[in-house]
């Protein structure tokens, strides 16, 4: 089978097409040919190495995995013999970031607790785009118990994969939403239904005096003093996404920050889980929810797909079309 190869952390450069052989599924995995496949953040970071801490998960000076890529859709081709949920023929798709990885081939192996069957409504591309946004998206409006209608709602780096899923499912609750983003994607984050929108390169949304009940960030990168200052009492600020020392000090100072306050400070921990992709399965069925397309890649463009989303200027998600 054809995928694509790293063996050495650095550049997109460092990605090349090769044969290599198809991999044989365990009792308890299924072998899926990809028909689509999607680039994550988290792809990102395992084919540069950076942050530096993520080496001591993914190998020290050499990455431990030559074929990244988690979130697939495609169709079962054989299954281990104590697989019970799936058969040869049905179409499916998850995140492997749990397990084998190898999305950006022609065929990887799968457990069956990382799949779940796709809707036949949606296509395989459509499929490929929600699994780790979708789930983060998800996991991160969950954070803030009883979003309802008056309540404000503020997504930093809204114009990306989870902000646009995001979004979607946000409208269902009545909230009012702004979106932050570069001046690029304020129109598409318009066509989406956000109330307001703030330039990133004008506006710091931490220093206009604006306050709200849930704010999700996934460019997490100012001080958490100011993020503070931006909530609401009884707030729920989300670190999805952003700088290393800005994780860390949520995750290990956010308590000492907020001190009595009734406000609350979380890093999400990315869940993979077949229950909540089987929500995005009903989002997306009952019309809520459809994942934003930026652009479409073969899977022999896999390098040029990774040098174009390392420019950061991404409208929702980068599908890699492989069947």
């Amino acid at each position: 089978m054809k995928a694509i190869i790293y063996r050495n952390y650095g550049s997109p450069d460092n990605l090349h097409l090769e044969e290599v052989k198809i991999p044989s599924p365990k009792e308890d995995e299924v072998l899926i040919k990809i028909y689509a496949a999607s680039i994550n953040s988290w792809d990102w970071d395992l084919l540069t190495g950076k942050p530096y801490l993520y080496r001591l998960l993914f190998g020290i000076l050499r990455p431990k995995r030559n074929i990244i890529g988690a979130d697939i859709a495609g169709i079962v081709e054989a299954v281990g013999e104590k697989v019970t949920k799936f058969k040869t023929g049905d179409a499916v798709f998850g995140d492997l970031s749990g397990g084998n990885w190898g999305g950006f081939a022609e065929y990887a192996c799968a457990r069956e607790n990382e799949l779940v069957l796709k809707s036949s409504s949606m296509s395989f591309a459509q499929a490929a785009a929600l699994p780790q946004a979708g789930v983060l998206a998800l996991q991160a409006i969950r954070h803030k118990a009883n979003l309802t209608k008056g309540h404000k709602v503020l997504i930093n780096g809204a114009g990306g994969g989870v902000g646009t899923l995001a979004i979607q499912m946000l409208k269902t609750y009545g909230v009012e939403i702004t979106g932050v983003d570069s001046v690029e994607k304020l129109e598409m984050l318009r066509s989406l239904g956000v109330d307001k929108v703030i330039d990133y390169a004008k506006e710091d949304y931490t220093k206009n005096g604006k306050q709200y009940d849930l704010i999700i960030d996934v460019v997490a990168n100012r001080s958490f003093f100011d993020y503070k200052k931006t909530l609401k009492e009884a707030g729920v600020f989300v670190v999805v996404g952003g700088s290393i020392p800005r994780i860390l000090q949520v995750a290990f100072l956010g308590s000492w920050i907020l001190g009595n306050s009734k406000k609350k400070m979380g890093l999400l921990i990315h869940k993979p889980n077949v229950e909540d992709l089987n929500k995005l399965n009903e989002l997306f069925e009952a019309g809520i929810m459809n994942p934003v397309f930026d652009r479409r890649y073969s899977l022999h463009e896999v390098p040029e797909a990774f040098r174009y989303f390392g420019t950061g200027q991404i409208k929702g998600k980068i599908v890699i079309e492989i069947a």
